[in-house]
């Protein structure tokens, strides 16, 4: 791809974003080909994504996307709502422990051991914040299942503790002034004199920009675990997604699948059980996910790990790139 038509694109995509995430529908948007009654045009274009694509007439005017935003084409597909997976069908306890197959921290229902990971001396499972942190409501040490909870996993599948994890940022978090805390006590203790169930939280705002959804645990012992992928064997190395990239998985609920990469640069917007998270330069592949895969590892075909799986539609599956996950915990993958 020419490198000068691609940051052209970034820099349109950019200036485009929070116009066309005002629009109605919009839940997503990346650089991706266009397509034409099926057909892959290979026109680099601005993808938007909506939950439903509806016809014209049926939309307001301010909600209508350009055919094209300076000179840039769009794409419009439907993806339907973007969640973050964790759900069923079951999946058996497995000792040594591997990538592929279901775990959970003891509060959630299942999602997947996405990879070995190593740093210094130390091997860590690496898989969501969602599903190892509980969407930030776990504490560090808190037990791992393997299987998960919804796949009959209790205190006898322990198979470690959680031990780090970047928070998810929802767009405001507990507030820390000191103030404000005291004028929000002092109006809720009248509230309740005056027999109002109503209560007000000290709140603060955040940049709600998200880059990863990541979470490490401690194996209880190393002989808990090993670094094979279900149905893949070990991974080779680390690679780069790239748009039209052919990428695999192996997954808790629908195991090993393929699917090839759609867009980049993807913006999202991103469904945690009726809390919103937005996400900023991931990648999107097509359909190859549900519900209880998130924390797959996404590799290539040369067995190369791309990139980490989090979240997805009935359409599509999104993933974030492994290096910037590698990069953050300062850690390697375990290949052998």
């Amino acid at each position: 791809m020419n490198s000068t038509l691609l940051a052209q694109a970034r820099q349109i995509y950019q200036q485009a974003l929070p116009d066309l995430f005002a629009r109605r529908n919009v839940v997503a948007c990346g650089l991706g080909y266009k397509n034409c009654d099926a057909t892959n045009t290979h026109e680099l274009s601005l993808i938007v994504s909506v939950t439903e694509k509806l016809p014209r007439v049926a939309l307001k005017p301010r909600d209508v996307i350009p055919q094209s935003l300076d000179g840039m084409l769009t794409d419009v597909v439907q993806t339907g709502l973007l969640r973050a997976f964790q759900s069923p069908p079951t999946q058996a306890r497995h000792r040594p422990a591997f990538s592929g197959i279901s775990i959970g921290h003891y509060q959630i229902t299942a999602g997947t051991f996405g990879l070995l990971l190593r740093r210094g001396t130390e091997v860590f499972i690496l898989s969501n914040n969602h599903v190892l942190a509980a969407a930030n409501q776990a504490q560090i040490g808190d037990p791992i299942y393997q299987p998960g909870p919804l796949d009959g996993g209790s205190v006898d599948d322990r198979i470690g503790t959680l031990v780090e994890y970047v928070p998810l940022d929802f767009g405001q978090a507990q507030g820390q002034c000191k103030v404000a805390q005291t004028i929000a006590d002092v109006l809720n203790a009248l509230a309740g004199a005056t027999g109002s169930a109503h209560r007000l939280q000290s709140v603060q705002q955040t940049p709600g920009k998200n880059l990863v959804d990541v979470a490490l645990a401690r194996p209880d012992a190393l002989d808990l675990v090993q670094p094979d992928i279900l149905n893949i064997g070990l991974p080779t190395g680390v690679g780069e997604p790239a748009l039209g990239m052919t990428v695999q998985k192996a997954g808790r609920t629908t195991g090993h699948t393929q699917g090839v990469v759609q867009q980049i640069d993807v913006t999202a917007s991103v469904d945690y059980n009726g809390k919103t998270a937005y996400f900023v330069e991931q990648y999107m592949a097509g359909r190859m996910s549900a519900p209880g895969d998130s924390g797959s590892a996404i590799l290539d075909l040369e067995g190369r790990v791309v990139g980490q799986l989090f979240a997805g539609s009935d359409y599509v599956t999104l993933f974030t790139p492994i290096q910037r996950i590698l990069d953050l915990f300062r850690a390697e993958i375990v290949t052998a």
